[in-house]
């Protein structure tokens, strides 16, 4: 029998950074990821890790630079206003090709907003979030189990582009509890022959962001934008009756999940709608939902915020669709019911009926 826990979302990604070999997590305390830090601090000294309270969210970025660069696998999390003050720290990251994970279980904003649920931080995820030219890989779990599952994976894509991975998720997902399988890590060896180790018996190893010579900055950035290209091979989505919908509903991390029974309300009451869940936010995967609106050209895109992901999905979908949006602002956590009023407006404006 598979070992199944009943756990919060916060603990279920602490287990599965742990699981993935995470020996190193520095954090600063900030409401609603705090059970991240408190599972951090009772399990890693016991199988020899290391566990820092820093003294601000800057120094624990910065730490989780410095762990990077020796080739550690190593974590931080905030929230919302803590993720905006690592920011300078996750673009000299991206910036040196250091690998790391960072959590943002995010709260309601802008400034400091409230603790309830939103996904007001996707452009600050999707776009870098702070200075440069760069991207960090974004997961957004859905579940408990997909906290514990990407946490993993993003430990595995870290390691193979030499990138900071962000996994987004919000109040809900980190606070809800639900079951979790814990299963063994399946991960491989990644080359590490970049990773300061000190230099003795070997030529040195330089790890960098600043660039000053003619051309040099300019060749790094093109660099750097290949390997973005090339993250789009780890694409993930969901698709969730699709196969005879006449609308397409598009949403990630906690909304999805409580449209799903949104959608199969829906399909009781005769509309023929299904949902596409990026998983990825970046890449995000336009290439899929560009194919599904080929054939499926109305779309409704519902987010926790005022439009943000809606940028994508209209960048992504064919020219002929039609996108219809219902954002909801943070504040308040929608019901499938509420959900299901905004799928009837847009498929009797889109389709009728």
């Amino acid at each position: 029998m598979p070992d199944r826990k009943f756990v919060k979302g916060n603990e279920a990604i602490a287990m599965g950074a742990i699981e993935a070999g995470c020996r190193f997590y520095f954090g600063y305390p900030i409401t609603p990821q705090n059970e991240i830090p408190e599972y951090m601090s009772a399990h890693l000294p016991g199988i020899g890790g290391t566990f820092i309270q820093a003294e601000s969210e800057i120094a624990s970025i910065n730490m989780l630079l410095g762990a990077g660069a020796t080739g550690a696998r190593a974590m931080t999390s905030s929230s919302s206003p803590g993720i905006s003050l690592k920011q300078e720290g996750i673009s000299y990251m991206a910036g040196s090709q250091i690998p790391g994970v960072i959590v943002n279980m995010s709260r309601s904003g802008p400034g400091l907003g409230g603790i309830s649920p939103s996904q007001g931080d996707y452009f600050q995820a999707t776009r870098g979030g702070g200075h440069g030219d760069y991207r960090t890989i974004v997961l957004a779990p859905s579940t408990a189990q997909e906290n514990y599952d990407l946490t993993m994976k993003a430990f595995d894509l870290a390691d193979e582009y030499r990138n900071p991975v962000l996994i987004l998720g919000d109040a809900m997902l980190g606070q809800i509890k639900e079951p979790v399988v814990l299963h063994p890590y399946q991960g491989k060896d990644y080359n590490q022959d970049w990773i300061l180790t000190g230099c003795v018996g070997r030529r040195p190893r330089l790890i960098k962001s600043l660039y000053l010579s003619e051309g040099e900055l300019t060749e790094h950035n093109w660099k750097l934008y290949q390997k973005y290209q090339s993250m789009k091979k780890d694409v993930m989505f969901e698709e969730f009756l699709l196969d005879d919908a006449k609308m397409i509903v598009t949403a990630f991390g906690s909304v999805a999940r409580i449209l799903k029974t949104s959608v199969k309300m829906a399909r009781a009451d005769k509309m023929q709608v299904g949902l596409f869940r990026p998983i990825t936010l970046y890449p995000f995967p336009e290439a899929a939902l560009r194919r599904i609106s080929e054939r499926i050209p109305s779309c409704l895109v519902v987010e926790l915020s005022t439009g943000q992901m809606v940028e994508d999905v209209r960048l992504s979908v064919n020219d002929p669709t039609k996108v219809e949006f219902y954002g909801r602002p943070p504040g308040s956590i929608p019901s499938p019911n509420e959900l299901l009023s905004e799928i009837k407006k847009a498929y009797e404006k889109l389709i009728g009926r």
